[in-house]
């Protein structure tokens, strides 16, 4: 299975592909997606750079599957806005062209990858590329796309499982708490 995470972001989103035989994960490809070349108050324009470049991405790499983070709120409104747009661009590329989308917090992407939720990026640069056996970090908004997809990777397979339950073990498991898939 190979699984494209997304790391949304209105000037710079990262990408990454990994392939998923088991237990064992193969790195594919990761990069970002740039709109720092045009004009900040452009914003129709910079989010098809991000659609066209999702899209290319999806066509090159042929996923499976994709991830992308939930956007989180911060203290600044209008900066949330247009991280929320930025996110629909991607999203919006992704199921035009028929794949799956999970959503995953930065929490839950830090928890799966580093062990705790708190981990600061450099700590997320690291265990991305102990995990994907990769020669040198990869940067920040590429290593982040890549441990969504490391972590849809594992929920996954734990959604693979649970979906092998009876119907009653699965209502009365309770257990998943994961993040949304459309």
């Amino acid at each position: 299975m190979r699984i494209l995470g997304i790391d949304p972001g209105l000037q710079t989103t990262g990408f990454g592909v990994v392939d998923v035989d088991g237990q064992a994960l193969g790195y594919v490809a990761s990069g970002t997606i740039t709109t720092t070349h045009l004009a900040r108050g452009d914003l129709p324009a910079r989010l098809k750079v991000l659609f066209d470049g999702i899209a290319q991405v999806r066509e090159r790499y042929r996923p499976d599957a994709a991830a992308v983070e939930i956007v989180f709120v911060n203290s600044n409104p209008q900066s949330t806005l247009l991280l929320g747009q930025a996110r629909g661009a991607c999203v919006t590329a992704l199921v035009a062209c028929d794949l799956s989308v999970a959503e995953y917090t930065a929490v839950q992407m830090k928890r799966a990858i580093a062990g705790h939720g708190q981990a600061a990026k450099p700590q997320v640069q690291a265990m991305v590329q102990r995990l994907l056996k990769l020669p040198g970090l990869p940067g920040p908004d590429a290593a982040d796309a890549l441990g969504l997809a490391i972590t849809h990777a594992h929920a996954g397979a734990s959604m693979a499982r649970l979906a092998q339950a009876t119907p009653t073990a699965r209502r009365t498991s309770g257990m998943y708490r994961g993040g949304r898939t459309y």
